[in-house]
């Protein structure tokens, strides 16, 4: 017996009856040779965490646009904090932690350079809009390598719908949803007050009171809290007064970090630069890469979209340089 299928005999047997078990994953577009030790949702974790558009999540903005010092997040540690939170989550319930883990690692692969600021303006200028989850689905579908990874309809289906904004097929697409915003409201607090834009002591005091004063203790409510409403469930749930106080302490960030904060003050320029780039592109395709041009998109507009949204922070400001910022004349 193969080792992958001693470990699809261990899901049936140690898995929640709600579980998604690779053995019963619905595949991917193009057949192919199953691995002899790794499942399939194991694959699709490994194909993620070796793509380009994985590495390339390093440099891209999480909320602070080139802060200065190394303890800020980023894109990936972003990524990577929602990967062990959604793993913790999956684990206790007794879920599939392979396909949670890929989910996670590939929620955030489309997204632009410079954070949300980044995804609004494309959204503004490109036709038709810009999301980040569709651009993620896009990486993993058509753009990584050319030709996409070729991945799971669960990791995929998971990916796509990281955002809330229509409902994951799978329990372990749905831990995904709630460990983002367990992640990015937490961190995003703890990097704001690193930097001097919110004081502790500014927080509601029913969010404290409720989920706790410090990073950990929060982040441990909140884990704890759905693990407790879900076991045994065929649902992902936060209780009334923690979900509750979450949107409000994610309200909270809204108004005092996320809009109009000093933190805030740069993303005009990004959006500037990447409208620009968008503007140039759609004047001079000729010069989008090839491997982009290979994926024969149906117009110009999307080459420019697909080639910006996969820049990093610091690439699309060198070529943004390159091309608008006259260069010293000299003799």
């Amino acid at each position: 017996m193969k080792i992958r299928e001693i470990t699809e005999n261990i899901e049936k047997q140690n898995l929640s009856k709600y579980a998604a078990l690779s053995i019963n994953t619905k595949g991917r577009l193009i057949e192919e040779i199953k691995c002899d030790i790794r499942t399939d949702y194991q694959r699709d974790r490994d194909r993620i965490l070796h793509s380009k558009a994985f590495r390339r999540l390093k440099h891209k903005t999480q909320v602070f646009i080139s802060p200065e010092g190394d303890h800020y997040r980023t894109r990936l540690t972003h990524t990577l904090e929602v990967s062990q939170i959604a793993r913790t989550i999956a684990r206790a319930l007794r879920l599939n932690e392979d396909l949670t883990e890929a989910i996670a690692l590939g929620h955030d692969l489309g997204h632009t350079p410079f954070g949300h600021a980044g995804e609004n303006a494309l959204d503004e200028v490109h036709p038709g809009g810009f999301k980040h989850n569709e651009q993620s689905l896009r990486v993993v579908e058509i753009l990584e390598g050319g030709k996409g990874l070729n991945l799971t309809y669960e990791v995929k289906d998971g990916i796509l719908k990281h955002t809330g904004d229509a409902e994951p097929e799978t329990l372990e697409g749905k831990i995904v949803y709630f460990s983002d915003r367990i992640a990015y409201i937490n961190h995003d607090i703890d990097d704001a007050i690193r930097g001097g834009i919110l004081e502790a002591s500014s927080i509601p005091e029913e969010c404290i009171r409720i989920l706790g004063f410090t990073h950990k203790e929060r982040i441990n409510t909140m884990i704890t809290d759905i693990i407790n409403e879900s076991i045994g469930r065929n649902e992902i749930l936060m209780s009334s007064i923690v979900n509750r106080t979450t949107n409000e302490l994610r309200k909270f960030m809204f108004e005092n970090v996320y809009v109009g904060s000093a933190a805030k003050k740069e993303e005009k320029k990004a959006k500037n630069i990447i409208k620009s780039l968008y503007e140039y592109y759609i004047q001079n395709p000729d010069e989008i890469p090839s491997e982009i041009e290979r994926l024969k998109a149906v117009d110009i507009e999307r080459l420019a979209c697909d080639y910006i949204a996969g820049m990093s922070d610091s690439f699309a400001i060198s070529i943004f340089t390159r091309l608008f910022i006259p260069s010293p004349w000299q003799v």
